[in-house]
C-alpha cells in the first residue's frame, strides 16, 4: 500500500514540475494572452452613421489592440460568455467609465467622436488586462 502511495505521489510531483515548466518557459496565461493579442487589428463596423467597435472579455480583452476610424460617433461593444474574473469590471479612465458586466451579455459604451491619433485605453478592475483602440 504503501508503496502504492509513493508511485501516486511521485507522479503529481512530475506533473508538477511539468506545469511549472512549461508555464514558466512560454509566461503566465496573461502574459501569453497579451503577447499573441497585441498585434493590432481593425474591428470595427459602421452601422446607421456609427461605429461599432466589438471585444471579447473573458480572461482578458480580445483583440487587445484595435484600429478604428476617427471622426465618427463611436459606440464600444463589449460582449461576455461566462465571464466570471476581473475582466468583466471594466475601467475606461478617460470616459470616466467603470462598470461590471454581465457574466454573459452585450454591453454597450458610448466613447463620443474620437479625434485622429486618439487612444482609447481600457483596464480589468485589478489592472492584470488591458485593452486600446487606436483612431486614424
Amino acid at each position: 500500500m504503501n508503496k502504492i502511495i509513493s508511485i501516486v505521489i511521485a507522479v503529481l510531483i512530475l506533473l508538477g514540475a511539468f506545469y511549472y515548466t512549461q508555464r514558466n518557459s512560454t509566461g503566465t496565461v496573461g502574459d501569453s494572452q497579451k503577447k499573441s493579442n497585441s498585434v493590432a487589428v481593425e474591428n470595427s463596423e459602421i452601422k446607421n452613421g456609427i461605429q461599432y467597435v466589438t471585444l471579447n472579455a473573458r480572461a482578458g480583452y480580445s483583440p487587445q489592440a484595435s484600429i478604428a476610424k476617427a471622426g465618427m460617433s463611436t459606440k464600444l461593444i463589449v460582449k461576455t460568455d461566462g465571464t466570471y474574473d476581473c475582466s468583466s469590471t471594466i475601467i475606461i479612465r478617460s470616459l470616466n467609465y467603470r462598470n461590471t458586466l454581465p457574466n454573459t451579455g452585450e454591453t454597450e459604451i458610448a466613447v463620443g467622436v474620437p479625434k485622429k491619433g486618439d487612444i482609447l485605453s481600457g483596464t480589468c478592475v485589478m489592472g492584470m488586462y488591458n485593452f486600446s483602440i487606436q483612431f486614424n
